[in-house]
């Protein structure tokens, strides 16, 4: 296959509404795939929600009840994974027989975790992200990733591989992305500043591959009433402004920057411009210098408690 079409949704959640949310989804698969998209992918935290503006009642040294009450908030509004809502996007992916990219706010016991998720057209669950870094004060409601959830999934149009926001700052991170063959890069992201799409660009030109990014576009009216941003609260006051993007592995902007409202991105992929690309450059190949730098990566799990039979 050396073509495929790609969309990116840019668009917000129906922040602790999580059911809404996968119908909202629902609907903007099938549009996707009107445009004749194989590949579909959403912003991160698209179901959970990203609590841009909030603080979580929290201060150094001090919690209140009323933070506590929003953290019990987005904990039920997370997802298992596996659980029902996986199942439920499965079941979209088939029906409109596209694969999908989400960011879902993952619930594993008492901690939540920020993570994507690739599912193929057959519905199945192919691979899950956890985000390695929470940025700031992310940390304080989201737990830490480790190395057993970075994958790359291998498809009949390339490998897909998932850096979720600020990973996409780091630099090992994406080394080790580009180790495993990595070509088509999904960015989901609720930066919504003017210095994103330099940096999406910057991906794909050092990786040689394509880069899909998607950002949330969120108003205050899509939060629930007892939701108090530090950004107003006027109805129509915006969130998260969007700025989803596609882009070539030579650096080319193929559609977007998308910005002031919700829709969809799409282009069409011409996969021989990854082999194009990877002529005068390979990030992980000929350009590599392994007699002067070498990365160790640990992919094992590490869990909290582990159990020896």
């Amino acid at each position: 296959m050396e073509k495929i079409r790609a969309a990116v949704v840019q668009a917000g959640s129906y922040v602790f509404d999580t059911p809404r949310t996968i119908e909202k989804l629902r609907t903007y698969c099938a549009e996707a795939q009107a445009t004749g998209a194989t590949l579909v992918v959403f912003p991160e935290a698209f179901l959970g929600g990203y609590p841009k503006g909030i603080d979580f009642g929290a201060r150094v040294g001090s919690r209140s009840p009323q933070g506590r009450d929003d953290f019990r908030r987005y904990w039920d509004a997370a997802i298992a994974v596996p659980g029902p809502q996986t199942s439920t996007i499965g079941e979209i992916a088939v029906a409109q027989a596209i694969n999908v990219v989400v960011g879902v706010i993952e619930r594993e016991g008492g901690t939540l975790y920020c993570t994507a998720l690739f599912f193929g057209s057959d519905g199945e669950l192919k691979g899950k992200h956890r985000k390695l870094m929470p940025t700031a004060m992310e940390r304080l409601v989201w737990g830490f990733g480790d190395g057993s959830t970075m994958p790359a999934v291998s498809t009949e149009f390339g490998t897909v591989g998932m850096a979720i926001c600020w990973e996409n700052y780091m630099p090992l991170f994406r080394s080790a992305m580009y180790a495993k063959g990595v070509n088509l890069w999904c960015a989901p992201t609720v930066d919504d500043r003017e210095t994103w799409r330099a940096s999406m660009q910057h991906v794909a030109l050092e990786g040689r591959c394509f880069v899909l990014s998607a950002c949330q576009y969120l108003v205050r009216s899509d939060c629930p009433e007892a939701y108090h941003p530090i950004q107003g609260e006027a109805p129509d006051t915006v969130l998260i402004n969007g700025g989803s993007v596609i882009v070539s592995p030579l650096g080319e902007i193929l559609a977007g920057p998308l910005r002031g409202r919700e829709g969809i991105l799409t282009a069409d992929l011409d996969l021989n411009e990854i082999a194009r690309g990877k002529f005068d450059f390979d990030v992980v190949g000929h350009y590599a210098r392994p007699d002067v730098f070498t990365l160790s990566v640990d992919g094992r799990r590490k869990p909290a408690v582990d159990f020896q039979s």
